[in-house]
């Protein structure tokens, strides 16, 4: 079995060596550059581990969870040019490093790379992997334009918002433990099991991100912080507390998420000063954890040794442990 740094390593090493077959530095230039800039590696560790709860080789895994990890950055490259944000794991975004046109198309590359990796898987894995992982990769792009959306919407229900969590964030760190699973060798049942673990799991990592945004510390959680409430996305946060505010905290809150703020720091505090007399940072906390639990409840199922699930375990707990 394999620990959870061993796992990362093994991603790292993968992503430094993808080939990329192109004369056009520039065009590549930008991928190396956010590939090299770290992060947690989530997704392609979690493919790994469902791998290895199945099999003790994990070398028909290793390129297609590289795979995920490059499909995953490139939605972060293109999500910062929506968002005009400046920062990504305390380095700058691939717009500002070099201009918006050419984040696009190192984007837009890194798509066809992604893909050039899960071909690498084997043959009679290929189908269904590729099946999952396409149907994860429409899902984000609908999830990405109903949080669009909804940054001009006056209200978001809070089913809205786990619909939109669920196909923006949740459904690729499903798909990803789901892929791991399936190159493993394990059956239907338990392939499905563990798309709800990460299912799960990647509800608990976007509410825990929301919390992170407004309270978290800005050099542990790589981004500025705030950078949503200046965006005026709805998250968990707004959302709860447009259901629990009074009629004058409501109108308020609502009016500071209506404008684009020439002052964001008066705008941030405005805000948390609406979240702290509601209590959100605390309920916002309790679910994430039920969230982790539900995760466990699906892995509890998984007709494994308990004893090979302790990585997963550990990956969960380490979700909303982070930055507290």
């Amino acid at each position: 079995m394999y620990n959870h740094s061993e796992l990362k390593e093994v991603i790292d090493r993968a992503l430094i060596n993808l080939s990329y077959n192109t004369e056009a530095s520039r065009l590549i230039d930008p991928v190396k550059y956010i590939l090299s800039m770290g992060g947690k590696r989530l997704r392609p560790v979690l493919a790994l581990m469902a791998c290895n709860l199945f099999s003790d080789k994990i070398d028909n895994a290793i390129l297609p969870a590289a795979g995920i990890e490059v499909f995953h950055n490139f939605t972060l490259v293109h999500d910062d040019i929506m968002d005009q944000a400046t920062v990504r794991r305390n380095s700058p975004t691939v717009h500002c490093k070099w201009n918006v046109n050419q984040a696009i198309l190192s984007g837009d590359v890194m798509a066809f790379i992604s893909n050039d990796c899960f071909l690498q898987a084997a043959a009679n894995d290929l189908a269904k992997v590729l099946r999952v992982f396409n149907k994860a990769a429409i899902e984000v792009c609908v999830g990405q334009q109903l949080d669009m959306d909804f940054e001009k919407a006056p209200v978001v229900t809070q089913s809205e918002y786990f619909r939109m969590i669920e196909m923006k964030t949740a459904v690729l760190i499903a798909a990803s433990a789901k892929i791991g699973a399936i190159i493993g060798g394990a059956d239907e049942k338990d392939t499905d099991l563990l798309y709800e673990y990460g299912k799960n799991l990647g509800f608990a990592f976007q509410i825990q991100d929301d919390l992170l945004d407004i309270y978290g510390d800005a050099k542990t959680f790589g981004k500025t912080t705030g950078g949503d409430i200046v965006a005026n996305k709805k998250t968990f946060l707004f959302v709860k507390a447009s259901e629990l505010a009074k009629e004058k905290q409501l109108k308020q809150l609502q009016n500071l998420f209506s404008i684009q703020e020439t002052d964001p720091g008066a705008k941030i505090n405005a805000v948390r000063d609406i979240y702290d007399q509601l209590s959100i940072r605390a309920i916002t906390e309790t679910l994430a954890n039920d969230y982790i639990s539900r995760a466990f409840s699906m892995l509890d199922k998984v007709g494994t040794d308990p004893k090979r699930k302790t990585e997963l375990v550990n990956i969960a707990n380490s979700l909303i442990g982070r930055d507290q």
